[in-house]
């Protein structure tokens, strides 16, 4: 049986402009709202900007056989430990 890539190329690229997008929209609106944190850290804690990448793995899990696959997207489902914070809350597993 043939992997299905589900127009992956396509859905990477849009996954990529997201991230920026995302990134650039959580730093302008703590601009906005007067509480800018430093550096880049202003971009990275939204929360959405690995959001794109996610629907990505998805559809690929989906369309490979794994249609019915439990994929937990509810940030309260699972803690991992974390690198560089004690936890880590994941969004596919």
């Amino acid at each position: 049986m043939a992997l299905d890539l589900v127009d992956y190329e396509q859905k990477a690229c849009d996954a990529v402009k997201a991230f920026w997008d995302n990134r650039e929209a959580a730093r302008q609106k703590q601009i906005e709202a007067g509480k800018a944190d430093q550096g880049e850290r202003a971009g990275v804690t939204a929360g959405k900007n690995m959001d794109g990448f996610l629907a990505l793995i998805i559809d690929l899990i989906q369309a490979n056989g794994l249609a019915h696959a439990e994929i937990y997207q509810n940030r309260a489902m699972l803690t991992l430990p974390g690198y560089f914070r004690p936890t880590k809350l994941w969004d596919l597993r």
